[in-house]
């Protein structure tokens, strides 16, 4: 009997100790730690110039499974995602998405701005301390120097002691200069005109890598002097407007703005390579030439995460020209799906899948041509500035006995000459409140905020609140003029932006690849938001600026 009892005994206790063995190794298997941060050997960031949210459900049946679809179906979708800062153009989108914050703080406040103590306009990439590399023109005297924060870029060279690339490329100079920051290895961008080549400034370098001069001298870009018609049959493009219509532009030397675009006739008296922007031609020679420096510069070809930063622009300058409605649009957005999938192919060969992050995003919206929605009884309409400016010029000689209290009037902003108003003995909250209630009575202009306001109150929601991030102290204007909604300064072909309005603040944001989570939200999210999510994404500091927050459901 006690034999018995021993052997059952025996037996229960290796019983226990088996099963305890599994729950151990099952539970040490459950609570394995994460990981720290994510390392994806490669970061492509790609932001496409002038792209409105509604582009991705729109054409999403024509789209091909390897392109915007792979981004939205295998990645995140941020639903609703928002530039939370006016004026919304291109050099402020691209600081905005690469330093995590706004004007306000990151001080690139316009493509082109008045500045207050050269009493000069100046560019936002420009600058003529550097010379241009591989041209003769001027066309590459650029640096990032009046960016006054760092980026998502800067932070990666920083946080790798700069062993990690970071390289920008965009048919733009602002779009390949202002995204990859102050420390970046390059930036290259478009020439065009009689040359076609890629070039670069001596804040980078001081010749051409050997791969970029082989690029240059090859016919990769010669071979886009072609006539443009659609992708696919015209007839399938039930997504926009006719093909002929009074809302579009015409090249020099067109008598009709419908396909096919005859780019050979139209070559010489358009600029040249210049003409191939305004084409989805364009882009293709953006990837081809991001796809030479994925290879020239062996980008993700160690551990050490590695960035690109691709823009791509032509999108801009067909909206533009032909419009928010236009087949063009429509074809443009096609073969830009079509080059997506070629880069994503080849990072998949090159760098391996799983291995490489992407986030896709936009630098501004656009509004759709005035002049159809009129047609189509929808409120729009043109502000009139020639009109305004006279108009306002008779009340600042009847108010002040002079019209040189305002130095300048750029980007809906009214500069005014403190000096001047301080010599008239005029307080100067006193002048702007008079100017603003002045010109919120001419037509079209809806809303007008003042500096004052901007300093003294803070904005939570609303145009205000989108002011508010777009104004610098040091850099912005006295009086913010915001037109009525649906109206513009601009011809009556072709879309524009820049506005406050939703229309040009909505805006695609996808994250996939390594680290990204399968989904979407419909919770806001904001342009600033794009750097600390991948800043939280690699483990490094956020940009010196950063006022915008990780988005949570991204990350895996």
């Amino acid at each position: 009997m006690k034999k018995t009892n021993l052997i059952v005994s025996i037996l229960a206790l290796c019983i226990i100790s088996i099963s305890y063995g599994q729950r151990r190794k099952k539970n040490d298997a459950e609570i394995q730690p994460e990981p720290i941060a994510q390392t994806p050997k490669l970061v492509v960031g790609i932001v496409v110039d002038q792209m409105r949210y509604d582009y991705l459900t729109r054409f999403w049946n024509q789209y091909g499974e390897g392109g915007f679809k792979r981004l939205v179906n295998e990645g995140f979708n941020c639903k609703n995602n928002h530039f939370n800062y006016a004026p919304t153009s291109t050099g402020p989108g691209h600081a905005s998405v690469y330093t995590g914050t706004t004007p306000s703080m990151h001080g690139i406040i316009g493509n082109d701005w008045f500045d207050k103590e050269s009493g000069q306009d100046v560019y936002c990439a420009g600058d003529d301390s550097y010379t241009s590399v591989g041209t003769i023109s001027d066309a590459g005297q650029m640096s990032p120097h009046r960016m006054l924060t760092t980026t998502i870029t800067d932070q990666l060279r920083l946080h790798t002691q700069k062993r990690g690339k970071v390289i920008g490329v965009a048919l733009k100079d602002r779009g390949a200069v202002l995204p990859v920051g102050h420390t970046a290895n390059a930036a290259y961008w478009f020439e065009g005109g009689a040359t076609g080549n890629w070039i670069t400034s001596s804040y980078y370098m001081e010749t051409l890598p050997q791969w970029v001069t082989d690029f240059n001298n090859s016919n990769a870009v010669e071979a886009y002097k072609k006539p443009w018609n659609t992708l696919k049959p015209i007839e399938t493009y039930a997504e926009s407007g006719l093909d002929a219509n009074n809302y579009e532009g015409l090249q020099k030397g067109e008598t009709s703005n419908t396909f096919p675009h005859d780019i050979p006739s139209l070559w010489d008296t358009n600029g040249q390579f210049g003409l191939l922007r305004a084409t989805p031609y364009g882009n293709s020679i953006t990837t081809d030439f991001a796809l030479a420096a994925l290879e020239g510069e062996d980008l993700g070809g160690d551990t050490i995460t590695d960035f690109l930063a691709i823009s791509f622009s032509s999108t801009d300058y067909v909206g533009h020209f032909y419009g928010v409605n236009s087949k063009e649009v429509e074809d443009t957005y096609l073969r830009l799906d079509q080059d997506l999938a070629r880069i994503f192919s080849t990072l998949d060969e090159k760098v391996g899948e799983g291995a490489y992050t992407v986030f896709l995003t936009a630098d501004h919206a656009a509004i759709n041509v005035p002049s159809y929605l009129m047609d189509s009884k929808i409120p729009a309409g043109y502000l009139d500035m020639k009109g305004v400016q006279t108009k306002f010029a008779e009340f600042l000689q009847y108010k002040y006995g002079t019209t040189d209290v305002v130095r300048d009037l750029s980007n809906y902003q009214l500069f005014l000459d403190h000096k001047i108003l301080a010599n008239l003995d005029i307080d100067l909250d006193d002048a702007q409140e008079d100017i603003a209630k002045e010109l919120l009575s001419y037509e079209g202009i809806g809303q007008v905020y003042t500096a004052h306001q901007m300093w003294e109150n803070e904005y939570l929601e609303g145009i205000p609140y989108i002011l508010q991030n777009g104004y610098n102290q040091k850099r912005s204007g006295d009086v913010l003029i915001v037109p009525n909604v649906g109206y513009i300064s601009y011809s009556r072909t072709g879309s524009t932006h820049g506005s406050a309005q939703i229309y040009d603040t909505h805006v695609p944001l996808l994250f996939y690849g390594k680290g990204i989570k399968q989904g979407s939200t419909v919770n806001r999210t904001e342009i600033p938001d794009i750097a600390p999510t991948l800043a939280a994404l690699l483990g490094i500091a956020f940009p010196s600026g950063t006022t915008g927050h990780p988005i949570g459901e991204v990350l895996d």
